[in-house]
């Protein structure tokens, strides 16, 4: 389990690469022999990623720094958890969204 940990784990650090990290890391990820550590951070960057360009496009139409700040903290926290637990070597899902990630994107790598 540790070897898996150690020989995915710059392809799940660069997963929360917002937007591209994603991508890069899917390319890294491929191949026969996937690595289950770096597949369950490639579907929580996916995730944190898709959730944020989402939020972006409904939040960014009211132009408010009321309303936007809150997504920003919100995906900055979230980001931060993700890739911490990324470095340490631990596939906690992102708290809220983390497990409907695993469930709706199962399919990614």
């Amino acid at each position: 389990m540790n070897n898996t940990i150690e020989t995915g784990k710059t392809a799940a650090i660069t997963s929360y690469i917002l937007g591209i990290g994603v991508f890069i890391a899917m390319s890294m990820n491929s191949g026969e022999d996937k690595n289950e550590f770096a597949s369950f951070h490639i579907r929580q960057g996916l995730g944190l990623t898709i959730t944020f360009f989402s939020l972006g496009l409904i939040i960014g139409n009211f132009d408010s720094l009321m309303i936007s700040a809150p997504m920003w903290i919100f995906i900055s926290v979230l980001w931060t958890y993700g890739i911490f637990s990324a470095i340490k070597g631990e596939t906690k899902p992102i708290p809220l969204l983390g497990e409907y990630f695993q469930k709706w994107l199962k399919s990614i790598s």
